[in-house]
């Protein structure tokens, strides 16, 4: 493979740890019990991406919560899933080696995620693997979550690198397409949806099932 990536951009739940069943339920759990809405277990997987303003918003309409109001449901749907996923917090598999290959050949490495703080410090803390990542965007950090391409736009300004030479890690069709948006090459892992969901885009160098397979030895280098 030609493509020598000067930096890596990755997306962080569902594509450093495979964590989503768990963001679902806790989600089903707080649109359900909490908020008294009448919302399928697959309709809310269907929902779960970008900001938790974004889903709330989707789901309930524009106005029907104050801001204040979507911060301490968003912090008590993050509390729910930090104490149920907790005991399965790891690494999805070869993860740990390509960033200490990727760190020890100068590639510059970034997170680009719609997840807030909260939840970003939960898992680079609990893993101590918060010194790999140059830079972070999180949800705080954007105005507009993927599909647009502000997230990882701004992950490589940070870096210093330009675009083109950013290779994406990521798991969700929309960050796919934020990534096809920013003009870079993505790598997809299949923790939460099938190949079919990634057919349209062209950026796709191949779809993993995690980070021994031998496309990172080709990339990385």
């Amino acid at each position: 493979m030609q493509f020598k990536p000067k930096a890596l951009l990755f997306d962080l739940n569902g594509t450093m740890i495979d964590d989503m069943e768990f963001h679902n339920k806790a989600w089903f759990t707080i649109l359900n019990d909490h908020l008294g809405g009448d919302i399928s277990y697959a309709e809310v997987k269907k929902q779960m991406y970008g900001k938790n303003d974004e889903l709330l918003k989707r789901v309930f309409g524009d106005d029907y919560f104050t801001q204040q109001q979507m911060d301490e449901i968003s912090m008590k749907k993050e509390k729910i899933y930090q104490q149920d996923y907790q005991p399965h917090l790891h690494l999805i598999a070869g993860l740990d080696d390509v960033l200490k290959r990727a760190n020890s050949l100068g590639i510059l490495m970034a997170i680009g995620s719609a997840a807030i703080p909260f939840n970003i410090n939960f898992v680079l803390d609990g893993l101590n693997i918060r010194h790999y990542f140059k830079t972070i965007v999180s949800a705080d950090d954007v105005e507009k979550s993927k599909p647009n391409p502000e997230t990882f736009l701004k992950g490589a300004k940070n870096l210093g690198i330009a675009p083109k030479d950013c290779l994406v890690l990521e798991d969700a069709p929309k960050g796919v397409e934020a990534a096809l948006n920013a003009g870079m090459e993505c790598v997809v892992l299949s923790t939460a949806h099938s190949a079919k969901d990634f057919e349209q885009y062209p950026n796709v160098l191949k779809i993993v099932s995690d980070y021994n397979d031998p496309i990172f030895g080709e990339l990385i280098r």
